[in-house]
């Protein structure tokens, strides 16, 4: 499929990504409400204490990542480019992000002013440096499904194996935009003469669009049962960490890794230079990807940097409880970058 015009006549691009363990048997409604969704941000390191930078740990209600910003900027009196945060958060959801300020020469800010119902300011404290995107070590989430229909026991068998084997690692729909308007628009931007002049735009076209191709890698794999194992010349990623090593011959010091969660298998984030993979894996991806011509070859016009992704999704500490007959609770870790709607997916559909 050169083209995601089919996306919005038939499927989506996330409906027809193929499943680890079977179309799901059970829907259920997840964000009921914003409360049922719920993500805590775990930044890679700690704030210092001192420095130009306030450092403000907020639960936001409601609310996107880049309205909260616009309301810190207009309160601290700064340019938006001086507040930084380590990712994007849901606007349907309450969530704990940090944030930080430049208030270089400038006085503190009377925080409490951002204080509403859907803001709530809960730590407040300095760094010495912007809080750079990606500085996160996990997210919490605690999430509400409500209104299950469908087979339970085959529900808590996939949560076991959820619990054990893990999820695919897709990017989910956030990354695509409402009604992946973001792929559409990165079509058109990679394929045609159409410039996008607006960086921050721009960028989530990039994203979308590489996105798309290691979905469709990923999918493939996930059809071939080989998403969480080793292929011969995988390019096998470093857990925690985007170093990675090719792998000529699966061995058993691989297999032992690949089974204790210290590499995975990755796939690609298009860009301009060769393929990292070697011999069978680089010709998986290469037939995932046969359809996809135009969408690689305007990638690496824009000449992007080739990067790699975990194919698996190890999902920590998963706990989950039964409220009655038709409500189940959810509780999880996840590494930065990961989706947990990713990881909802392989265990309702829903509704």
């Amino acid at each position: 499929m050169n083209s995601p015009a089919a996306f919005v006549d038939a499927q989506s691009h996330i409906l027809s990504l193929a499943y680890a363990y079977g179309v799901p048997t059970t829907s259920a409604q997840l964000r009921a409400s914003a409360d049922d969704f719920c993500v805590q941000e775990i930044l890679s390191f700690e704030p210092s204490g001192h420095g130009e930078h306030a450092y403000l740990y907020v639960q936001k209600r409601q609310l996107t990542t880049e309205e909260l910003s616009k309301k810190i900027a207009k309160l601290a009196n700064v340019h938006l480019k001086h507040i930084g945060y380590a990712g994007l958060k849901d606007r349907n959801a309450v969530t704990f992000q940090w944030f930080s300020v430049d208030l270089s020469g400038k006085n503190e800010p009377d925080w409490g002013q951002l204080e509403s119902d859907r803001i709530a300011v809960r730590k407040i404290t300095r760094h010495e440096r912007k809080l750079r995107h990606g500085s996160i070590k996990q997210n919490l989430f605690v999430l509400t499904l409500r209104n299950l229909q469908g087979n339970t026991a085959e529900l808590k068998d996939r949560l076991f194996q959820a619990q054990s084997r893990g999820v695919p690692n897709y990017f989910g729909e956030q990354r695509f935009g409402i009604a992946e308007n973001n792929l559409h628009a990165a079509y058109e931007m990679l394929t045609t003469s159409r410039k996008v002049k607006n960086r921050h735009l721009r960028g989530l076209y990039y994203s979308a669009a590489r996105a798309y191709l290691f979905n469709q890698v990923l999918s493939y794999r996930v059809k071939l049962n080989r998403w969480d194992q080793a292929i011969s010349g995988d390019a096998m990623i470093l857990d925690g960490s985007r170093s990675y090593f090719v792998a000529e011959n699966i061995d058993d010091a691989i297999a032992q890794r690949l089974h204790s969660g210290d590499i995975h298998p990755s796939g690609p984030l298009w860009g301009k230079g060769e393929l990292a993979t070697r011999g069978e894996a680089r010709a998986v991806e290469l037939q995932a990807l046969h359809d996809c011509r135009e969408w690689r070859l305007g990638l690496e016009a824009h000449e992007l940097q080739p990067q790699r992704r975990p194919l698996r999704l190890l999902v920590s500490d998963l706990q989950w409880e039964f409220s009655g007959q038709n409500v189940l609770h959810l509780s999880f870790a996840l590494p930065s970058g990961a989706y947990a709607t990713s990881v909802v997916r392989e265990l309702v559909e829903q509704s």
